[in-house]
């Protein structure tokens, strides 16, 4: 009889310790099988290249009297950016500067929605006042912020903000086309 259950028990414990490493391969190449599957049911969207092409023009009396132009080459992903200016020192004690940058500053992101392109700009321009603006010996510097979000269709001119100058009687706007290059 002990002999008869020690048959019994060592044919159920090869029956289960097989079936145990059957269960575990099976494991083992699962997931190997749902990656494929994953990856052939998920494309990889295609990258495509963009020209962003910035104007910021100055208007006086509805009139655009100046205007800067800018460019950039992307595609769909992180920031993208385009800085030009310069870095002032500016004395914070006798022997001690901080810098303060001047000039343009443009940070641009693009993506693709549906047939439509998003855009998403921050920009910062900044100069030094006229001398006949200047009512104290330290330099003033004018200050121009806009930052948007939009969608547009490639080729097609998008306005990302408009402001009035506080101190004057113009506006500064800001453009942004972006195209598809492929």
């Amino acid at each position: 009889m002990q002999k008869t259950m020690g048959v019994w028990f060592l044919a159920i414990t090869m029956t289960f310790g097989f079936g145990l490493r059957s269960l575990c391969a099976q494991e083992e190449n699962k997931p190997a099988a749902e990656d494929e599957k994953s990856k052939t049911e998920r494309p990889v969207k295609p990258v495509h290249p963009y020209r962003v092409d910035f104007s910021i023009s100055e208007l006086a009396d509805g009139k655009k009297v100046n205007i800067r132009h800018y460019s950039m080459l992307l595609t769909s992903g992180p920031w993208s950016q385009i800085k030009i200016g310069s870095r002032v020192p500016v004395a914070e004690s006798v022997n001690s500067f901080q810098y303060l940058d001047v000039g343009t500053s443009i940070d641009c992101e693009i993506g693709e929605q549906g047939e439509d392109i998003s855009l998403d700009i921050r920009s910062d321009f900044s100069n030094f006042s006229s001398p006949e603006d200047q009512h104290n010996p330290h330099p003033i510097v004018r200050q121009i912020k806009i930052n948007g979000r939009t969608l547009t269709s490639s080729g097609k001119p998008a306005i990302i903000g408009t402001v009035d100058d506080p101190s004057s009687n113009r506006q500064f706007e800001l453009e942004a086309t972006a195209t598809k290059l492929k």
